[in-house]
């Protein structure tokens, strides 16, 4: 209650004071692991990106974006401030092999795979 209170008397409220979390799509070829993350008006140095063998975690700031001094925000949907996202990965990827670009407000992040593990049977010698 007292949030849509703010809300209603301040709409920008919502939009700076709750961590969110940005849409991503995840895709998977024999080699790597895609992820496409759509943080449209961020800059590319708010972004932060931290990998490990099957774990991804994005995180960064998207600030809002100044008005004039004579305007009012009416309606505020797009979310600001502090967003996160952590994911477990669906195979273990190799942290020395990651490209990420930022382009049109989309970070793509290419991962490439880790071989799978095989395992080998192992013959046992008499002594």
């Amino acid at each position: 209650i007292i949030d849509e209170m703010f809300n209603l008397i301040n709409p920008r409220y919502n939009a700076c004071h709750r961590i969110w979390r940005p849409q991503m799509d995840i895709y998977e070829s024999p080699g790597e692991i895609i992820l496409v993350v759509e943080i449209a008006g961020a800059k590319r140095e708010d972004l932060h990106v931290e990998i490990g063998r099957k774990t991804v975690k994005i995180s960064g700031r998207r600030r809002i974006r100044p008005l004039s001094e004579d305007a009012r925000y009416r309606l505020v949907e797009i979310p600001y401030g502090y967003f996160e996202r952590s994911l477990v990965l669906p195979a273990p990827v190799d942290a020395g092999q990651v490209d990420a670009t930022y382009v049109d407000g989309l970070l793509q992040i290419r991962m490439a795979k880790l071989p799978i593990e095989t395992t080998r049977k192992i013959h046992i010698q008499n002594a």
